[in-house]
């Protein structure tokens, strides 16, 4: 083995642990932004920015449908950040869906509620809920992109599962983070509490934007730009990849839907059921723990079965999960309802969300990799962006968990028929 070659392993293997770094704290900080919203809709916001109503429940509903808007934002931020990372590299895209994910959730910390100001506390506060949610669509494909396009052969679905890892810390970052905020008294968390979560995310922000700065190119990204300019990526994933658009987007729902409905919907509906709160979080904490764990072991079967296989497998799962999930959060068992968490986040969930970035990443050229996946993903994301709210409004008005849980069972069965159309390479 010459010198040359010792010197390229070695410099391969500086750039992809930087690619991982830096996919890993974008990713971080993306979901710990996220979780922090959606719990908040869950405990607090409903109260302080949406008070329109004596019943919690609806005012909750209607603060589900603030975080809702988050998800409808998603797909401006792929088709503009898909556009930059494909036309002047990923590096560059990603530097601005940091920066404005970290700023926007900085700022609600810092907000007036409903109380203070009137009707403009819920106008900020879902604006800054956009601007998350844009930068939130421009975020997922070039983190999955940083790692994957630098990944080596045949282990792509191993090593770009670990750009999702920052779903499990971000959350258990933020759960955290509310824990330590609701140990308080309620007044004084009510009144200042819930904010520090928020403001103490520039930290986050801080490290990524120092990782980013170091981050080369990717090896993919320099060969289609030696090719020239592109234009118009989206145009052209249109026009040369229907069929992956369309498997992408149907296949995605199943995990969105599961991840919206197993955290988000979960914490609501363990409250209303009579749950303690300590054990719903202690629950979810263990379960994206889990999620984050099983996710490059199931990423690591798909380099060796295959994506669809295992992706297949995590919908079913999912589907006949569903009713299961919701009746073990009503046990009253903190046993049963910590493991309904761990097996449908860390083996439904996890199986599914680990074989994303391979999977993704493979379905498109390099030349409009970014777009394509970008956009999939995101249309994926607005299509099921309103399941909490979907969810809430279920339980609302039958006061009973099965037609949310045959709501879940048919969203499953949508993407498991999503797969079929699709023409994998491996």
């Amino acid at each position: 083995m010459t010198v040359n070659s010792v010197s390229d392993r070695a410099e391969r293997k500086r750039t992809l642990t930087r690619a991982i770094a830096a996919s890993i704290v974008g990713n971080t900080l993306e979901w710990y932004d996220f979780f922090l919203y959606a719990t908040a809709a869950a405990l607090v916001f409903g109260d302080l920015f949406f008070p329109v109503g004596r019943d919690p429940l609806i005012n909750t509903l209607v603060s589900f449908g603030g975080y809702a808007v988050g998800f409808a934002a998603r797909p401006l931020g792929g088709l503009v950040f898909g556009h930059v990372g494909d036309r002047y590299g990923r590096k560059t895209s990603l530097f601005w869906t940091l920066a404005i994910m970290g700023l926007a959730t900085f700022l609600i910390g810092l907000l007036p509620t409903y109380a203070q100001i009137g009707i403009w506390a819920p106008i900020a506060l879902v604006a800054l809920r956009v601007a998350q949610g844009i930068a939130a669509g421009g975020e997922w494909g070039g983190g999955v992109l940083l790692i994957t396009e630098n990944a080596p052969a045949g282990r792509e679905g191993m090593f770009g599962a670990l750009s999702q890892s920052g779903v499990g810390l971000g959350f258990v970052l933020s759960t955290f983070a509310f824990y330590l905020a609701g140990l308080l008294p309620p007044e004084d968390f009510a009144s200042w509490g819930w904010r520090v979560p928020f403001l103490v995310s520039i930290t986050i922000f801080a490290v990524g934007l120092f990782i980013r700065f170091r981050v080369s190119e990717t090896p993919d990204f320099q060969a289609a730009e030696a090719e020239g300019p592109q234009q118009a990526p989206l145009a052209e994933v249109l026009r040369k990849h229907p069929r992956e658009m369309v498997v992408g987007i149907g296949a995605r729902l199943a995990e969105t839907c599961g991840s919206h409905l197993f955290i988000t919907f979960a914490l609501a509906y363990g409250k209303a059921v009579g749950a303690e709160v300590d054990t719903l979080m202690l629950g979810v904490t263990l379960g994206m723990l889990a999620d984050s764990v099983m996710m490059p072991v199931f990423g690591a079967l798909s380099d060796r079965f295959g994506r669809r296989p295992v992706y297949l497998f995590g919908a079913l799962a999912m589907l006949a999960f569903a009713y299961p999930f919701f009746e073990m959060l009503e046990s009253g068992s903190t046993t049963l309802i910590v493991l309904a968490f761990v097996i449908g986040n860390g083996v439904c969930h996890a199986a599914m969300i680990g074989v994303q970035p391979a999977m993704y990443s493979e379905m498109f050229s390099a030349r409009v990799r970014y777009s394509g996946l970008a956009m999939a993903h995101e249309v994926s994301s607005l299509i099921v962006g309103f399941s909490p709210l979907i969810a809430t409004a279920l339980y609302a008005h039958y006061r009973s968990p099965t037609p949310v849980a045959l709501f879940l069972g048919a969203i499953c069965v949508v993407s498991a028929s999503s797969l079929l159309l699709w023409r994998p390479k491996r």
